[in-house]
C-alpha cells in the first residue's frame, strides 16, 4: 500500500514502474513507497478475466481455422455483454453493434497470447488503407508495471519533446496493437509506437477468415498470437525483455472494438466498446483489466507425471540442485544421479566426484501409480 498521496502521485507520473518492482521500497521527492499487491491501479478490480493454458500437444495452429479453440470452455469467453459503450451511441440490442467473442489462450512454455477474436458485423468497413477500418485494438502490459504509454500521456514529452518521447518511451513496457479487421492490402496491424518489429514474426503471426466484401454483412474469423514485452525499444529486439509468462501469473490487458458503417464519413466511427470502462485504456496501462495466466484444466493434467528440473551451483566442486516439477500426488521419490549414488529426497543436493555428463533419472510414486523422467547428459560438471 503506499504511505500518502504523495507517493500515489508519483505512480501516476509514469516513472519506470520495473524499478518500482526491483527496488521494493523507494524513497522520491521525500515520499517513501512501499510496494505490495495493492500497488495496482486497474479497472474492474473486482473481476478477473482467465487466459486458456492450452496443453503442449495442442497448441492452436494459426490458420483462422477455430476447430483447435472447441477445447475452451466457456468460462473463457469475453462477449459482446462484458464491453462498454464509451460513446454511449448504442444500446446492446442495436443490429449495427458487432456481436464479439474473444478467447485468449497460453502455452506453459512459450511467452506467447493466443487469441480468437470472433465477429458478427451488419456492416464491414476495410477498403481504404489507412486507419479508417474496423478494427480490434489490443493493449498488454505483460509485467502490471502500469504507467502511460503512449507518449501524449506522459509528463516527460514536456522535457524530452512530443517525438523523442515517443521513440524512446512510447510502447516501450506495454504494446497498444491495432488490428484491423480485416487487413486487406495491409499489415494485419499498426503497432502503436516504434517497436514496429513486434508485429512481425517471430514475434507474432495472424489469419483470418471471412467471405464478405466491404461494405456487407458477415462472419470474421481472427486468429493470432502475440509476445508481450517488459521492454520493446525503438532500437529493435537486441535490448527486448519478453514477459515471462507462467501459471497463476496476472498481467494487465484490455481491448476495443472500433466499428465504422460508412467508407465515407470522414474518419468518424460508429461505435467504440471497451473491456476496460476507461477510453483511455489504449494510452494508460493503469487502466487495463487484470487477466490471470490459468493453470491446466483438469481434464488435462496427467494423474501422475514425473517431471524435474537441476541448476549447477557450484561448478568447482561439482554441486548440483535438483527441483522436483512432476505433477499429481506424489509419495516418494528415487533419484538416480548417473555415478552409483542414490537419494529419496523431494529436492536433493548432490555433489560428483568427478568430472563428466551424466544420465539422472527420477522415479515417483503415488496413488495414481509410477512414473520415470530420465535426462540424457542434460547435466554436465567439469
Amino acid at each position: 500500500m503506499w504511505v500518502d498521496s504523495g507517493a500515489q502521485t508519483w505512480r501516476n507520473s509514469g516513472v519506470n514502474q520495473n524499478f518500482i518492482r526491483a527496488f521494493g521500497t523507494a524513497v522520491v521527492a521525500g515520499c517513501v513507497c512501499l510496494l505490495g499487491a495493492n500497488a495496482r491501479a486497474l479497472d474492474r478490480t473486482n473481476e478477473v478475466f482467465k487466459i486458456f493454458q492450452f496443453p503442449a500437444d495442442k497448441i492452436p495452429r494459426i490458420d483462422g481455422d477455430t476447430n483447435d479453440w472447441n477445447i475452451v470452455p466457456e468460462s473463457y469467453v469475453i462477449g459482446s455483454d462484458r464491453l462498454v459503450d464509451d460513446n454511449g451511441k448504442h444500446k446492446p440490442t442495436d443490429p449495427s453493434t458487432p456481436k464479439i467473442r474473444v478467447r485468449v489462450g497460453w502455452v506453459k512454455g512459450l511467452n506467447r497470447l493466443y487469441f480468437l477474436y470472433e465477429a458478427d458485423d451488419d456492416y464491414w468497413d476495410f477498403s481504404l488503407p489507412g486507419l479508417h477500418n474496423d478494427t480490434f485494438e489490443l493493449v498488454v502490459d505483460g509485467d502490471l508495471s502500469g504507467g502511460p504509454l503512449i507518449e501524449r500521456f506522459m509528463p516527460a514529452r514536456n522535457i524530452l519533446g512530443q517525438w523523442e518521447a515517443y521513440l524512446t518511451l512510447q510502447g516501450a513496457q506495454a504494446q497498444n496493437y491495432h488490428i484491423f479487421t480485416p487487413a486487406a492490402g495491409k499489415d494485419w496491424c499498426m503497432v502503436w509506437g516504434p517497436e514496429r518489429w513486434v508485429k512481425e514474426l517471430p514475434y507474432a503471426n495472424a489469419a483470418y477468415n471471412y467471405h464478405f466484401k466491404p461494405g456487407q454483412p458477415g462472419h470474421l474469423v481472427l486468429e493470432f498470437w502475440i509476445t508481450p514485452f517488459d521492454y520493446a525499444g525503438a532500437e529493435g529486439p537486441q535490448r527486448a525483455v519478453e514477459s515471462v509468462l507462467k501459471e497463476n501469473k496476472l498481467i494487465g490487458m484490455s481491448f476495443a472494438v472500433i466499428d465504422y458503417d460508412d467508407v465515407n464519413s470522414g474518419g468518424t466511427n460508429n461505435g467504440f466498446w471497451n473491456l476496460s470502462r476507461h477510453h483511455t485504456m489504449y494510452g494508460q496501462a493503469d487502466e487495463l483489466c487484470e487477466f490471470k495466466l490459468m493453470p491446466l484444466e483438469p481434464q488435462f493434467v496427467k494423474p501422475i507425471e514425473a517431471q524435474w528440473s537441476f541448476q549447477v551451483v557450484d561448478m568447482s566442486r561439482r554441486l548440483v540442485a535438483f527441483k522436483d516439477l512432476s505433477v499429481g500426488v506424489i509419495k516418494s521419490w528415487h533419484w538416480d544421479f548417473g555415478d552409483d549414488k542414490t537419494s529419496t529426497e523431494q529436492n536433493p543436493i548432490h555433489a560428483y566426484k568427478n568430472p563428466g555428463h551424466y544420465v539422472v533419472v527420477l522415479d515417483v510414486e503415488g496413488p495414481a501409480g509410477k512414473s520415470r523422467r530420465a535426462k540424457v547428459w542434460d547435466v554436465v560438471v567439469k
